[in-house]
């Protein structure tokens, strides 16, 4: 699929892209970015709750999400300041243990255009197995906490998130460190970049 060279224009592409048009609900692909974004999030795909909403992590993920980066929600929706770029676009429906993967065409078609056009991101925040793989390679042998262990070898560039979902609220009482140790210095980071 051929892109068009300005962001804005290649935003409304990939907004009018109907590449999976077997999808459950149907395509909505849900992305926020912006050339001027300074921190970047990579997430999985969106959950049913936003697909209906239409806006990314405006749930209890989000709520948390925004409480780790220690900013506010116009803070977290301007586009200008945070781009919040999925592995795929659209939700992709449920299977048993959840959510289905993101959808394999999504990344492809779209992802590397729209990464050039974001030059002036300072910090990426890559959450989940999909993000990883994509965006660290070399962590995708590791475990998502092992990759999220790892994390001051990808630092101050980079940081590798568990899901802020309360479906981890297991693993984030298992693993306090996390919070302990690598929420303050995160919330530092965005304070001087933002």
């Amino acid at each position: 699929m051929p892109h068009k060279s300005t962001a804005s224009t290649l935003l409304e592409d990939v907004r009018a892209c109907t590449i999976c048009t077997d999808l459950p609900l149907g395509p909505r692909p849900i992305l926020q970015v912006s050339p001027t974004a300074k921190l970047l999030i990579v997430g999985q795909a969106p959950g049913q709750i936003t697909h209906r909403k239409g806006i990314p992590f405006d749930d209890p993920s989000g709520n948390r999400l925004r409480d780790w980066l220690g900013i506010d929600r116009d803070t977290f929706y301007d586009a200008s300041k945070m781009a919040i770029l999925p592995m795929g676009f659209c939700f992709p429906g449920t299977g048993k243990g959840g959510d289905l993967p993101p959808r394999v065409e999504c990344a492809p078609a779209w992802r590397d255009s729209i990464l050039e056009t974001l030059h002036s991101v300072e910090l990426t925040l890559i959450i989940g197995r999909y993000a990883i793989d994509w965006h660290l390679p070399d962590y995708s042998g590791h475990t998502v906490t092992s990759a999220v262990q790892n994390w001051t070898k990808v630092w101050p560039e980079k940081l590798i998130l568990p899901h802020p979902s309360p479906r981890n609220n297991r693993w984030l009482k298992s693993n306090r460190w996390f919070e302990d140790d690598v929420i303050p210095v995160l919330q530092k980071r965005v304070k001087q970049i933002l």
